[in-house]
């Protein structure tokens, strides 16, 4: 394990220490930090941070964790790169739940959920701003769709997106017997 993998993992120990909301807190955290609404720190700004949460890094260890993380080249850590990071991994049992309640959304079984998938399985029509008119059962669907699909919203999920999006949830659980029961009542498996 070199420096960077052992600073993300000093980090992780301690947003799990915090309980569920330990990574969700600090999100919220880089976001205050991020003064220029670039979505990505700069070495000293998460040196910076980090040193106000207690996790003391020196100029090296700082930079080494931009560099891992710096998808694009900027010199910059993206900040949704770096929290998915810090999630820690999913265990067989959590993927295999996951890969379930996917298969049950996409009744086409091509890979990607879309509206005309959501259909077959749901509907939007007792929803109070479809019954009210302000919206049609199409937005309904397509605005459920869009809490699983990527920050593009393309109108299709697929299962990557999908898993990444309860990577996050998993995260704040801490059995897979809790996880998947959660799964399984929330998607009626």
């Amino acid at each position: 394990m070199d420096a960077a993998d052992a600073t993300v993992e000093k980090l992780r120990a301690q947003c799990l220490s915090r309980g569920a909301l330990g990574i969700q807190g600090l999100a919220r955290f880089f976001r205050r930090l991020d003064r220029d609404r670039s979505r990505s720190l700069d070495s000293r700004e998460l040196q910076r941070g980090l040193a106000e949460l207690g996790l003391v890094l020196d100029t090296a260890e700082a930079e080494g964790v931009c560099r891992r993380w710096d998808r694009d080249g900027s010199g910059t850590l993206d900040l949704e790169e770096f929290l998915r990071a810090l999630r820690p991994p999913m265990s067989q049992a959590r993927e295999a739940v996951i890969a379930a309640a996917f298969a049950k959304l996409d009744r086409s079984g091509d890979g990607v959920v879309t509206v005309d998938d959501l259909r077959g399985v749901y509907s939007g029509r007792a929803h109070p701003k479809v019954q009210s008119g302000e919206w049609t059962e199409e937005e309904v669907l397509r605005r459920f769709l869009d809490n699983f699909d990527s920050s593009e919203k393309d109108g299709q999920v697929t299962l990557a997106e999908f898993q990444d999006y309860y990577s996050g949830v998993s995260a704040s659980m801490d059995t897979d017997e809790e996880f998947v029961a959660m799964m399984t009542s929330a998607w009626q498996l």
